[in-house]
């Protein structure tokens, strides 16, 4: 089954775009070859649902983080030999006769398609060289995850076809009909090793890209658990994309499926939620999450509800759209899915006894679903309170307003609790609007 993520949840948490500023993809996408880009995108777009799957992908990355390698050759040198390698080839006779028409060619007309066939196949061999050299000396155990494809890349550099390899010395001219036998052995007879072997090198240049994320940014790895375990424990959880970010722990069970948060405006709540978010999507993609420590059972997807806006080819208010948002949610959760939940200040679009009233009756709603996990914030404390007075296993976190003099500061802290803080009118005060409305 796919994880789910819509395009509401992806853009919330930013999820995606290679070219898009500050997105979680970018953070990671230190690929250097095209299949390599490629795959991390599909990675991306493609999370996890088995435990046993995401924990073996972790157990990749930590065998490549462990091993702090990189790739023997250059981004501009692996696009060449891809591009040599692309060409038609044809059986041997074919082969030779179009090598010694490109010859013919290029005394007769001074063409340059003889020199580049050279060029590329000179920089093929040194570049394949470069990684023979490299991935011999790469063990693991026989029942590790990355054993099987570094077993395979080993075993296309031992392959008969493949001997002449090691002998050739790319720094001396290539006779013409070495340069023929070269060419079909690549391009034609080891065509299907030779493209299997690529595909293992898109798949290392991701797991060394990934693993030194999490080397240099000191990130973390999920531990993968099964759904029926319904657990989430994150400690030390903080932002990836912020790089003074303040940590907080949190934990969900079958028990204590709902947080419910408050705080003042700018006091770090959908920071937070964004971040739990983003872990979570990690997590089930088998990433390093910024975090201390994380276990997590698997989930079938996220919704998350943020930043929604209003409709205006279709006419909806703000306040419809959210409706309908939470319409969606609803009939997720209601199908029996294992979601993660992440409501970011329920119906804002609206007069304050509405929304009190629409919070406490769909939180109250919603925690009934033990399946599923639920964060929800809100400004309006009264509908905490009230739900404090009905529903014992909900938790209630905040987060804290210090005031110095008639400046809000803020620790970005969870702590437990219903906040009691109303800077609105303060902040509003601090920045001298109603001065400069009376002038």
């Amino acid at each position: 089954m796919s994880f789910i993520a819509d395009k509401q949840t992806l853009e919330d948490l930013n999820l995606l775009g290679r070219h898009k500023n500050n997105s979680i993809y970018r953070l990671f996408d230190h690929t250097i070859t095209g299949g390599g880009r490629q795959l991390l995108e599909e990675m991306f777009r493609k999370p996890l649902t088995d435990a046993a799957k995401i924990n073996d992908r972790v157990s990749c990355f930590q065998y490549f983080g462990k091993q702090g390698l990189q790739l023997p050759f250059s981004a501009a040198d692996f696009e060449i030999m891809e591009n040599y390698l692309s060409a038609e080839a044809g059986n041997l006779a074919e082969t030779g006769w179009n090598t010694v028409l490109k010859k013919v060619r290029s005394q007769l007309t001074g063409s340059e398609e003889y020199a580049q066939l050279i060029a590329g196949c000179r920089k093929t061999i040194t570049t394949l060289q470069a990684i023979r050299k490299w991935v011999m000396p790469l063990v693991a155990p026989a029942d590790h995850p990355v054993a099987d494809s570094l077993s395979t890349l080993q075993q296309y550099f031992h392959q008969q076809e493949m001997q002449w390899l090691a002998k050739v010395d790319t720094t001396t001219t290539i006779p013409l009909s070495k340069l023929i036998r070269y060419n079909h052995c690549l391009r034609e007879k080891m065509q299907q090793e030779t493209n299997a072997m690529m595909q293992i090198i898109y798949w290392l240049d991701v797991n060394i890209a990934v693993s030194g994320v999490a080397v240099t940014r000191g990130f973390c790895y999920p531990e993968a658990r099964t759904a029926g375990e319904q657990v989430i424990d994150i400690e030390g959880l903080y932002h990836p994309g912020l790089s003074k970010a303040v940590s907080n722990d949190t934990s969900f069970s079958a028990g204590h499926n709902l947080i419910f948060l408050t705080g003042a405006n700018m006091a770090g709540k959908s920071t937070f939620m964004k971040s739990f978010g983003v872990a979570i999507y990690l997590a089930h993609m088998g990433f390093p999450v910024a975090a201390s420590s994380m276990r997590c059972s698997v989930k079938d997807g996220i919704y998350s509800s943020i930043n929604v806006p209003d409709d205006l080819e279709h006419g909806y208010s703000h306040f419809y759209a959210e409706v309908l948002r939470v319409k969606t949610v609803a009939t997720a959760v209601d199908s029996g899915k294992n979601l993660l939940i992440i409501f970011d200040e329920l119906f804002k679009g609206t007069n304050v006894k509405d929304a009190y009233e629409a919070t406490l009756s769909i939180t109250a709603a919603f925690s009934r679903h033990r399946n599923c996990c639920f964060i929800i914030s809100t400004h309006i404390i009264e509908a905490g309170h009230a739900l404090k007075e009905q529903i014992a296993d909900i938790r209630f976190r905040y987060m804290p307003t210090v005031m110095q003099g008639n400046i809000p500061t803020y620790t970005y802290k969870l702590q437990e609790g219903i906040t009691s803080d109303r800077q609105g009118m303060l902040i509003i005060e601090n920045e001298k609007i109603l001065e400069l409305i009376r002038q």
